[in-house]
């Protein structure tokens, strides 16, 4: 019974739309009518700016953080990190708009930063420097992704490689049409300020 109310309060963090409320209540836009129409940071920083981008990523991380971190709040005899895979699923299937949702990146990180902070230091540094070489956000975050599971396997940490497997096949999942156009070298690549 645990297990089912805190996944589904789980759920229902994830799918709060950080990047439809930033847009609307800050720009009055609705970034899911621009760019790539994704609900995510990536986008969020390509309609809105750096300033409501890095709010709406923040905001992304750390709502999957919250929720994998809530069992233990609760002292409640749950897997904080399967409870986390919830807010994920949440983020990329929004019961707040229409299940239309982002791709999995910021709030797996989350995830990941309520489970082992020094992963998430890790694949944080991977992310910026596969950005940095690559210029490919998307790219970067299934690079990110890879190195996790490698990263959870060094740490022989079992439950921590299982769900880090599992988030990079989401992640790999919602990027589909970002390799596509990588293969065809026409994904946008992002420009350094």
């Amino acid at each position: 019974m645990n297990y089912i109310i805190f996944a589904l309060i789980a759920y229902l963090i994830g799918s709060i739309p950080f990047g439809l409320i930033v847009g609307k209540v800050g720009y009055k836009i609705d970034i899911r009518e621009h760019g790539s129409g994704n609900l995510g940071g990536t986008n969020s920083f390509r309609v809105l700016g750096f300033k409501a981008g890095m709010l709406v990523t923040l905001s992304d991380i750390l709502k999957g953080t919250l929720a994998t971190v809530l069992p233990i709040l609760f002292s409640a005899n749950v897997n904080p990190i399967v409870i986390g895979i919830f807010a994920v699923i949440g983020h990329m299937y929004p019961v707040f708009a229409k299940f239309k949702g982002g791709k999995a990146v910021a709030t797996s990180g989350g995830v990941i930063l309520g489970a082992n902070p020094l992963v998430f230091l890790i694949i944080l540094l991977t992310f910026f420097l596969a950005l940095y070489l690559t210029k490919y956000v998307s790219l970067s975050s299934m690079i990110t992704g890879i190195v996790a599971v490698i990263v959870s396997f060094a740490f022989r940490e079992t439950g921590l490689l299982i769900v880090t497997a599992l988030l990079t096949i989401f992640v790999f999942y919602r990027h589909r049409a970002n390799i596509k156009r990588i293969i065809n070298k026409t994904e946008p690549k992002i420009t350094w300020m």
